[in-house]
Formats: structure tokens, sequence, C-alpha cells
């Protein structure tokens, strides 16, 4: 997808709801992803004592928790400047390496859009 390209209204939906995740709970990220039915799956970063995780890999693992078996889309608010490896291949697991993973800065801005693969 060409950032110069209008955003897919369901896209522009994750987008919007992982800023809220990262915004509501003060992470530094927030991540969410679409899955086969349409269902959207929201979380920001965790970081405890016992347990690291990515805004991304959180959302994927409460997607995969709730019975879904494939992404369409997944989408992650972050100051860093591309998706994590880790974050990609837990896309990849679910989704396939053609899912897209939209990458968008703290104001939402899409600065890019990658395949997970």
């Amino acid at each position: 997808m060409s950032e110069s390209a209008p955003l897919d209204p369901e896209d522009r939906k994750i987008i919007t709801l992982a800023r809220s995740a990262r915004a509501r709970n003060g992470v530094p990220e927030g991540a969410a992803v679409r899955d086969e039915t349409g269902r959207t799956y929201v979380a920001g970063t965790v970081a405890l004592d016992s347990l690291q995780l990515s805004a991304l890999r959180t959302a994927v693992a409460m997607a995969v928790a709730s019975g879904a078996t494939s992404l369409e889309a997944a989408a992650v608010v972050t100051a860093a400047e591309r998706a994590a490896d880790a974050d990609l291949a837990a896309v990849r697991d679910l989704g396939g390496p053609t899912t897209p993973v939209l990458l968008a800065g703290p104001d939402g801005t899409l600065r890019a859009t990658v395949p997970a693969g």
C-alpha cells in the first residue's frame, strides 16, 4: 500500500484503536489486529518483572486465545522506526507472510505498511 493512497476505513479503525490503547494505558506501544471474521483485538505493551511482551505480540496472543484462526491485518502505534522482527513473526504465524502490518507514529499517522513475511 502506498502511503499516498487513501487508507481503508477498517485499517484506519485498527490504527485508531491501537493509538487509543497506547494513550489510555500510558505505554510505549499500542496495537490492534483484525481476524478473519472482522473481530478486533487491542493491546498495549506488557512490562512486568516476570513478563515482557510488545503490544503487537499481546494483541496476536489475545486473538489466538479468543479462537482466531487467521489475521486480515495488524497495526502498531509506536515511536520506533520499524516493527520488531519478533512482532512480524507473531503476525506471520497467525496470518501468513502477506498479512499487512501498518506502522503508525504516536499521532496515528501511517508511516509504513509492510508484509509480515
